[in-house]
């Protein structure tokens, strides 16, 4: 069956943007094992990865005014294309004033192989770190990342604590699904660094 492109879709009043597919992770709860699409939008697998131009041309066609936040998120790690990222959050810093997100694992610098977190400074509002642990065993298990020869979760609390340098609104989050206990070890270990922890509702499709 042919895919479609869907790069922008709207949950919740918001409009998000799916510039890639790419991942380094594959997590237990990722809503990419439950269906094609997210929170009732199309289907969100690429037919190919977008340029910088095509996804600046399909918000073209949307009416940013409507919305009160844009958030850089769809059915792969936004940071995998970081150059079309901060291309296209410039296009949107120069047309609107509103609020830009962006929601990643945190694997950025593993990923583009190079410290990123100064790039993210005047280009967004919030960063938005999955967290999903509070330890590195039970990330590991929980997120199952690709790259096998590093920790990942101290990777991952290292740009956390880099990047709210250059974001102030830099926030954790956790997935309700891993208990209340664990829950409470993450708030924790958010605590320790100077982020604030957001505990989201697990929605299958």
């Amino acid at each position: 069956m042919e895919k479609r492109m869907t790069i922008t879709y709207e949950v919740e009043g918001k409009l998000y943007l799916n510039i890639t597919n790419k991942c380094p992770c594959n997590c237990t709860f990722c809503i990419r094992n439950n269906g094609d699409g997210a929170y009732g939008s199309e289907p969100l697998w690429l037919e190919h990865q977008p340029t910088a131009e095509e996804i600046i041309d399909d918000l073209k066609k949307c009416d940013l005014s409507r919305y009160p936040e844009v958030v850089f998120c769809g059915y792969g790690e936004p940071t995998c294309e970081i150059e079309i990222l901060k291309e296209v959050a410039g296009y949107i810093r120069s047309v609107s004033d509103i609020k830009i997100r962006v929601n990643t694992n945190g694997l950025s610098d593993l990923i583009n192989k190079r410290d990123t977190a100064s790039e993210f400074k005047g280009i967004v509002d919030t960063v938005s770190i999955s967290l999903n642990a509070s330890e590195s065993e039970a990330y590991n298990a929980v997120t199952r990342p690709s790259f096998k020869d590093k920790d990942c979760f101290e990777e991952m609390l290292s740009f956390a604590s880099r990047v709210k340098n250059y974001v102030p609104n830099t926030v954790f989050t956790v997935v309700d699904i891993i208990g209340e206990q664990e829950i409470e070890k993450s708030r924790k270990i958010a605590e320790s660094i100077g982020i604030k922890l957001r505990v989201r509702e697990y929605i299958p499709e």
